[in-house]
């Protein structure tokens, strides 16, 4: 059953799609993963290995949130924010459900899986690639002259009215770092982490009407996306890479 499993993974891990843009651009139609996690859990690596796998493919957005509230155990998570923690409890409250965990992976906003769980996180990335997404994105891929990237948004074509308020948030991210933990569950490891989320801003407003347009500086070379999100803590409706 490991066996089946590994080679289940291997596979739908590397399947080859579309979702990245033409020319090699930014890449558009994301299935956005957010896994919480966090330095002091014993049961989160695998789950943070299975986030680094993920980054292999060109149609998810992998993003590690690592949390604050393992940090009384003795090590204090390098990565750790407070409002990681208020969004994974936002994702809660809006779901329905009594408590937060590591690891737990939210899939586009909206639907819950339990750590590393490789085919149960396949099936969920499916049932979203299957629906049609809500909003269309249109990047001009370069800075322009006045130092940011020209952004437009709509409703695409054949999809539902929208409703505000929608959030329009950049993310920017850090693709790995390694820690070496003295303390708590995990003394003794080297861990790697990937896309580790660094900031998260909200860069405007949207009431799903007409078409909005933006413009996106990026003052640094890090990774960027930009997630279109039900306010506060909805389903995200479309996402893309900014560089």
């Amino acid at each position: 059953m490991k066996f089946i499993a590994s080679l289940f993974l291997a596979v739908w891990m590397t399947l080859p799609t579309g979702a990245a843009a033409q020319s090699g651009g930014p890449a558009t139609d994301l299935v956005v993963v957010e896994l919480f996690t966090s330095q002091g859990c014993s049961s989160c690596p695998p789950a943070d290995a299975l986030l680094r796998q993920l980054t292999a493919r060109p149609d998810v957005l992998p993003l590690a949130l690592h949390v604050d509230y393992w940090d009384y155990i003795g090590w204090k998570d390098q990565f750790a924010d407070p409002a990681h923690t208020r969004r994974q409890k936002g994702y809660a409250h809006v779901g329905g459900r009594q408590m937060v965990y590591t690891p737990q992976m939210i899939v586009n906003g909206q639907d819950d899986v339990v750590g590393a769980n490789a085919m149960k996180l396949s099936e969920t990335i499916a049932a979203h690639q299957a629906r049609p997404t809500p909003v269309a994105i249109t990047i001009d891929g370069t800075q322009s002259g006045t130092g940011g990237i020209a952004v437009q948004l709509r409703r695409a074509d054949a999809a539902p009215l929208l409703s505000g308020p929608i959030s329009i948030q950049l993310v920017r991210y850090a693709p790995l770092k390694t820690v070496d933990i003295s303390r708590g569950e995990l003394a003794g490891r080297r861990l790697d982490y990937a896309n580790v989320v660094e900031q998260i801003d909200r860069v405007a407003d949207w009431d799903g009407q007409g078409t909005l347009e933006l413009t996106v500086a990026l003052t640094d070379t890090r990774p960027a996306a930009l997630l279109v999100q039900q306010a506060p803590y909805g389903a995200i409706l479309a996402a893309a890479t900014l560089n």
